[in-house]
């Protein structure tokens, strides 16, 4: 994997008006191993884990709702933040435009190993490849 340089610092809020696609998550930072990720996100995700990698959501704006197997539903109006578990099937949902910001390990694959038409690479992610 190359070294990526990112700013030194940058406004979050601003960081959103290059995210253009729903559910197309765009590095921002990096911290050791983990990645800081911000997202524009609207219906849901698709079903999916990460058997390695626990993933932290925090709601900037909007209303999000993770769906976990079983009929759980955890609530996140804006300013919350939670950890889905690694291992753990869920689906990410959100009724309106909803910003949010992700943390996670590099290597954590979009949607696990799940393949759907809005899976994005880590590339993708990074905006090395399109």
């Amino acid at each position: 994997m190359s070294v990526i340089a990112f700013a030194e610092s940058f406004n979050l809020e601003a960081a959103f008006s290059d995210v253009s696609e729903y559910w197309s998550p765009k590095v921002v930072a990096q911290v050791n191993d983990q990645y800081v990720k911000v997202a524009k996100v609207r219906g849901q995700l698709v079903w999916h884990d990460h058997k390695h990698e626990d993933e932290l959501f925090f709601v900037v704006r909007g209303h999000l709702k993770i769906e976990y197997d079983g009929g759980r539903v955890v609530d996140l109006p804006a300013g919350s933040m939670h950890v889905v578990p690694r291992g753990t099937l869920h689906n990410p949902v959100a009724d309106e435009e909803c910003w949010i910001v992700l943390i996670e390990p590099v290597q954590t694959k979009h949607t696990g190993d799940v393949e759907s038409p809005l899976t994005r690479t880590i590339d993708e992610q990074l905006g090395q490849a399109r």
